[in-house]
C-alpha cells in the first residue's frame, strides 16, 4: 500500500507544467474581387485594419491567410524578383475558402507574394517583443508551482524575489543607459500574483503606472527612472504554498491514512 502511494506521488512529480506563452494569431483576408490588377485592395488586414498585406507580429505568433476570393491564390515566401524561399507557403493553389497558417518563430523580414498574382506583395515582420524571466516562484511554497513572466524594457529585469507574507514580489532592474525609452511593460500571470497592486521603485511608492487586468493575465505599465535599481510590486494574493499537484498528493496521501486505519479497525474485529 504505502508504496503504491510512493510511486503514484513520484509519476505525479513527474508530470511536466506547461506555461502559457501569450501567443497570438492574426488573419490576413484575400476580399473578392483582389485578383484583379485594378482592385483597390488586395488584402485585409484584421489586426491593423488597415487593406494591406503588411502586419508587424511578435515570435510565436500566427499568421492565418484566408482566400474570400473566387480566384485562386497562393501564399508564397519570398520576392517576385529572387522567386520563392521555402520558409512558409508555396506553390500550392488556396481555393477560395481555404486557409493557409503559419507559426513565426524567428525574428526577421518574410516578404510574400501571390505567384498566380504577382501585384499581391506583403511583409511579415517578427520582433521579439517580450523578453522572458523563467521559473518565477521556484524559491517559494513546494517549490513546483512556477510562472514565466513576459515584460518589455530596454533594459533587463532579474532575481524576482517573492515574499509571501507581504504578497510582494521585488525585481532587480537594470536599466538601459543609451536608451531614451525607460517604459516598461509586464505581464504578470493571476496565479503568480492577483492584482490590483501597489508599486515601490526603490523603496519609494510610484503612483504613476497603468494597470490593465485580463482573464489570465494582469499587464502593467510603468516609466521608470534611469537609475532604478529594484522594483517591488505589492498584491492581494501571491503565488500559494501548495500547488494544484501537491494538493493532489496531499489529498491521495490523506485518504490513504484514512483506508489504512478503517483497515486495522476492521482487522480488529
Amino acid at each position: 500500500m504505502n508504496k503504491f502511494y510512493l510511486l503514484f506521488a513520484i509519476s505525479i512529480l513527474s508530470i511536466p507544467f506547461i506555461q502559457n506563452a501569450y501567443a497570438e494569431t492574426y488573419d490576413i483576408n484575400m476580399p473578392t474581387g483582389s485578383a484583379s490588377p485594378d482592385a483597390p485592395y488586395f488584402w485585409q488586414n484584421e489586426k491593423t485594419g488597415e487593406a494591406t498585406g503588411d502586419i508587424e507580429i511578435l515570435v510565436g505568433d500566427t499568421v492565418v491567410w484566408k482566400n474570400g476570393d473566387q480566384a485562386k491564390h497562393t501564399i508564397t515566401s519570398g520576392t517576385i524578383e529572387d522567386g520563392p524561399d521555402g520558409i512558409f507557403g508555396g506553390t500550392d493553389f488556396l481555393v477560395p475558402g481555404e486557409t493557409y497558417k503559419f507559426t513565426f518563430t524567428e525574428k526577421g523580414q518574410y516578404p510574400y507574394y501571390c505567384i498566380i498574382h504577382p501585384w499581391m506583395i506583403g511583409v511579415v515582420t517578427v520582433t521579439e517583443g517580450y523578453k522572458l524571466l523563467a521559473d518565477v516562484g521556484k524559491d517559494v511554497g513546494d517549490g513546483l508551482t512556477t510562472y514565466h513572466v513576459d515584460y518589455q524594457y530596454e533594459g533587463v529585469i532579474s532575481d524576482a524575489t517573492i515574499n509571501e507574507e507581504q504578497k510582494s514580489i521585488t525585481f532587480n532592474v537594470v536599466p538601459n543607459a543609451k536608451s531614451l525609452d525607460q517604459n516598461l511593460m509586464m505581464m504578470l500571470p493571476k496565479g503568480l500574483i492577483e492584482g490590483p497592486y501597489v508599486i515601490f521603485v526603490d523603496g519609494e511608492k510610484n503612483l504613476r503606472f497603468d494597470y490593465l487586468p485580463g482573464d489570465d493575465v494582469n499587464t502593467i505599465e510603468i516609466e521608470l527612472p534611469e537609475d532604478a535599481t529594484q522594483m517591488t510590486i505589492v498584491g492581494t494574493k501571491v503565488v500559494p504554498e501548495f500547488g494544484v499537484w501537491s494538493a493532489v498528493i496531499l489529498a491521495v496521501a490523506f485518504s490513504s491514512i484514512i483506508l489504512f486505519q478503517k483497515s486495522r479497525i476492521t482487522l480488529k474485529f
